[in-house]
């Protein structure tokens, strides 16, 4: 009884031994394809500090920005893989695993950031960060980086200027057929790509917030920028649900509490970055920014509203009207 007794006690200080070991090496990998000084990677680097302060000893965050670990075509199936824990794709890169999220694409929707973030705080957008669970993914917040510039090598004022070029886009036949729709071609490529084709003239020019234009350095390869504030470029945070759900519930609950505070954060960042680096980019003089008139982005959106009637169906017109409604501050 007595040898029985202390092998029972053996075997559980070993197990307790190893769950506290395998607890104390939970190693969250947060992979993502921008750099180190745009929100998103100032927003990485937040919560690795917060998780790593609050969490000693049970969380250790590894951080790979631009695209060092994963680019924009691999990172996805890494986190369902379970080769990265945390990702932040633009929402854009969703559109093969839900429709709805596509509704962030649609061109002149949202006239800024608040407008955006009024929809995101809505029922609705709250609801779209559980449009993936079904592929196995959990949303877990919006981050921001800003509203959308059209970028060239000839000055794009009207609609029919874009005719003939050729435009760098993300993975998404939303952002295709807008291009298409101004008669443009639209080449899909990885953020990693994009500097030299622009640069080497692969294509034409590019849709980027300021803060990308100006970390990535498109401005010194664009003799253009238009102003158009035409579309959002964020982003969902995103995990694997089986790795997320498999956390000890007092390291959950606090990694939720610890990138709700981040998002705060990375959305104020994205606000005073916008407002930064477009002064950054105009001071340069490397590139001539090109404020348009209330006529000439009206064309715009004229042009570009046939992209509303082929994907409203496809996003749901429930989704759309309400973030319409959002956008409209109703």
């Amino acid at each position: 009884m007595h040898k029985l007794t202390f092998r029972a006690l053996l075997v559980g200080a070993a197990l307790a031994l190893l769950t506290s070991i395998a607890h104390a090496e939970t190693v969250i990998k947060f992979s993502h394809v921008v750099a180190d000084n745009t929100p998103k990677g100032k927003g990485a680097a937040l919560f690795k500090k917060l998780a790593e302060e609050r969490l000693k000893g049970k969380v250790t965050v590894e951080v790979y920005p631009n695209s060092s670990l994963f680019g924009d075509g691999k990172e996805m199936q890494a986190l369902l893989l379970g080769d990265v824990q945390l990702i932040a794709p633009s929402l854009s890169k969703f559109d093969r695993y839900t429709k709805q999220l596509q509704v962030f694409d649609l061109p002149f929707l949202f006239k800024d950031l608040a407008a955006v973030r009024r929809f995101q705080d809505s029922p609705t957008g709250k609801a779209l960060l559980k449009s993936i669970s079904k592929k196995g993914l959990t949303g877990l917040g919006y981050w921001d980086n800003g509203m959308k510039q059209l970028s060239a090598n000839k000055p794009l004022r009207m609609p029919e200027d874009a005719k003939g070029l050729k435009f760098r886009i993300q993975q998404s036949d939303l952002l295709e057929a807008q291009f298409k729709a101004l008669g443009a071609f639209p080449q899909k490529l990885a953020f990693a790509e994009v500097y030299q084709a622009l640069e080497t003239g692969v294509v034409d020019g590019a849709e980027n917030p300021w803060s990308n234009i100006y970390s990535q350095k498109f401005f010194e390869v664009q003799k253009y920028i238009s102003e158009s504030n035409h579309g959002y470029l964020g982003y969902m945070l995103v995990t694997n649900t089986k790795f997320w759900e498999g956390l000890p519930d007092d390291v959950r609950a606090e990694l939720e509490k610890i990138l709700d505070e981040v998002t705060v954060q990375v959305n104020q960042w994205a606000e005073e970055l916008s407002t930064s680096d477009r002064q950054k980019i105009k001071d340069s003089g490397k590139t001539e920014i090109l404020a348009l008139t209330d006529e000439e982005l009206a064309a715009w959106k004229k042009t570009l509203q046939p992209v509303y009637k082929e994907f409203t169906p496809k996003i749901g017109k429930e989704i759309v009207d309400a973030a319409m409604a959002a956008a409209a501050g109703k």
